[in-house]
């Protein structure tokens, strides 16, 4: 790292992290971004993916002590770019009500990103039949809000590997804005923790390719995500953070009907929100392509399950934020009889509608409890305030674990508006 002090030192590079960049440096602010990571030039293989999701030895997808998986991804654009383009106002009332109002941030992501409801008659035989059969029997599903490019989409439902066309939007769009605004860029640039004096954030110390080093600024931005930024606040003596910890956790629901498809299409197309407000879950039409992600899902039934005529309702819910993350990288989070009782529910119901949809009722299966969203770990109005000061001068944080609350819901752009809202705190 060189010995340039910056206006602003940003951790991570996914929807905060990245949009911060780009707003700061549109407004001529000197900005390093700092990613552990790489920017990946090849993705959607499951090869690729084990390059880039956070793994944890033989049993590949990182668990809580208690067995709970969680998906998540370390590379430029963050969980952005394994995301399934889904372009949700998560939050807004709850955050409304702390004083946040977000919506001129909505409009401005929700244009840059080009959101839209996603055209259903683009939709898979598979999803068609469960939309059929879900309004059959009194259930309602809507077009989910996506930031992909019909014009680029190949239907190929890979989606959450990363997507191969550059047809879904990503933070990385943001990253190389920032990047033509001025703003420089390091990647496997691990941080260790914040730099401290008299109360007063000065820099980081950063674990990169040539050992350890520091990097000043006047202000550092922590947006490295809702499980890791919470560890660095640990490691520099924030001994509060990474509690209360959410990962709005699913379950997957898979049959087998022969004669329909369900990968020609973009995960979690339509959304139900019949459950939403009752009780406390969404469905979604969803599925995992490789056999190896159905494995860590599901044991044996899911790698022996075809990917012929293979149908999937996934049931999200927002969790009861009792988890942990520690300083060694580890994280606790166990399943309240209220979440089981939830998830439960949303996976009767997604039987229902695959039974109805024509799925062989001896194909069904659950999958194991999992979560994509790590968030509340440092949360508005506990461990920041609503401009996302810590208790330490001139240090953020902007990510999901300011999050107050699981939502249940995808918090992409409900993290870039909260990002957009903090750059004109910083930079009026």
């Amino acid at each position: 790292m060189s010995d340039k002090k910056y206006d602003y030192v940003i951790v991570g590079s996914g929807a905060g992290g990245a949009t911060l960049a780009k707003e700061l440096s549109a407004k001529g602010k000197s900005v390093v971004v700092l990613e552990k990571g790489v920017k990946e030039e090849k993705l959607g293989s499951f090869l690729d993916c084990c390059r880039y999701f956070d793994l944890t030895g033989m049993k590949m997808a990182k668990t809580s002590k208690e067995g709970v998986i969680l998906w998540r991804s370390i590379m430029a654009g963050g969980s952005t770019s394994v995301s399934c383009g889904n372009s949700v106002r998560a939050l807004e009332k709850t955050l409304a009500e702390l004083g946040i109002n977000l919506e001129e941030e909505f409009k401005e992501a929700e244009e840059e990103t080009s959101t839209v409801p996603y055209d259903i008659r683009r939709l898979s035989s598979g999803s068609k039949k469960i939309l059929e059969a879900a309004t059959e029997l009194g259930y309602t599903f809507e077009a989910m809000p996506k930031f992909i490019d019909p014009k680029k989409c190949r239907l190929c439902g890979k989606c959450a590997y990363g997507c191969q066309n550059d047809a879904k939007w990503t933070a990385v769009r943001y990253l190389d804005d920032a990047v033509n605004n001025g703003a420089d860029v390091s990647y496997n640039s691990e941080v260790v923790n914040i730099i401290i004096e008299n109360g007063t954030a000065k820099g980081v110390n950063v674990k990169g390719k040539n050992g350890q080093s520091a990097v000043m600024a006047d202000t550092v931005i922590l947006s490295a995500g809702g499980f890791a930024s919470p560890i660095i606040m640990q490691h520099s003596g924030m001994d509060k953070a990474g509690q209360k910890l959410f990962l709005d956790m699913f379950v997957n629901t898979y049959g087998n009907a022969k004669g329909l498809d369900q990968t020609r299409e973009p995960v979690m197309a339509l959304v139900s929100h019949d459950f939403y407000e009752s009780d406390g879950f969404i469905l979604s039409p969803s599925i995992q392509q490789y056999r190896m992600v159905r494995f860590l899902e599901a044991g044996m039934k899911g790698i022996l399950m075809s990917k012929d005529g293979m149908l999937g309702l996934m049931a999200k819910t927002a969790d009861d934020s009792v988890g942990k993350v520690y300083p060694d990288g580890t994280f606790s989070k166990t399943i309240t009889e209220a979440d089981r009782k939830r998830l439960n529910k949303g996976a009767e119901i997604s039987r229902e509608i695959l039974l109805k949809a024509g799925a062989d009722s001896k194909s069904i299966f659950s999958t194991k409890i999992a979560g994509a969203h790590p968030g509340g770990t440092a949360a508005i109005g506990e461990l920041v305030d609503t401009n996302l000061q810590t208790e330490v001068n001139n240090l953020f944080v902007c990510d999901g674990s300011v999050l107050p609350t699981a939502s249940g819901m995808p918090p992409i752009l409900t993290i870039t508006a909260l990002a957009k809202r903090l750059a004109k705190f910083l930079a009026p």
